[in-house]
């Protein structure tokens, strides 16, 4: 496997979890992508027309600030995990995209969700990283085990 960096947003500690067995399996290393300001129960109330998840969704140039953001140099590949929210990745992911120098890395997205995809995410960071090459990616269940993360994981 290639030198590999599981960079993960979670909310609410399912993409952790999925994050964090990925890389128990695979031996890669593990970085979250946390926010200055952690998400409360109230800022994720997708029903609340002005709770925070929702606003800095409506707002496509949002970029909430990260707490640290990892060097991405020592990496070929970074898979790239977050919850879906409103059919895309967080904003809090563009942050990231942004943070650093992607070029001629390997990025791919992973998500989880209890039934929607990926979206245009894998665009989204293509565009926001034009210099890495952008895979399409997976939806993973919160049950996902170690040996198909391992499977999908080690593919690139």
């Amino acid at each position: 496997m290639k030198k590999t960096l599981i960079a993960y947003f979670s909310a609410g500690g399912v993409t952790a979890q999925v994050a964090q067995r990925m890389a128990a399996a695979t031996g890669a290393d593990l970085f979250e992508i946390r926010p200055v300001q952690p998400y409360t129960k109230a800022d994720l109330n997708w029903m609340d027309r002005n709770s925070r998840s929702t606003l800095e969704m409506k707002d496509r140039a949002c970029r909430p600030a990260m707490a640290a953001a990892p060097d991405v140099a020592p990496y070929e590949v970074i898979l790239v995990g977050f919850p879906v929210w409103w059919y895309r990745e967080p904003s809090i992911i563009d942050t990231f995209m942004e943070s650093a120098d992607f070029t001629g890395k390997t990025v791919v997205p992973f998500c989880t969700s209890g039934g929607s995809g990926l979206g245009d995410s894998a665009e989204n960071l293509q565009a926001l990283a034009p210099g890495a090459l952008v895979k399409k990616g997976k939806r993973f269940a919160a049950s996902a085990g170690a040996e198909a993360l391992k499977s999908w994981a080690e593919q690139f």
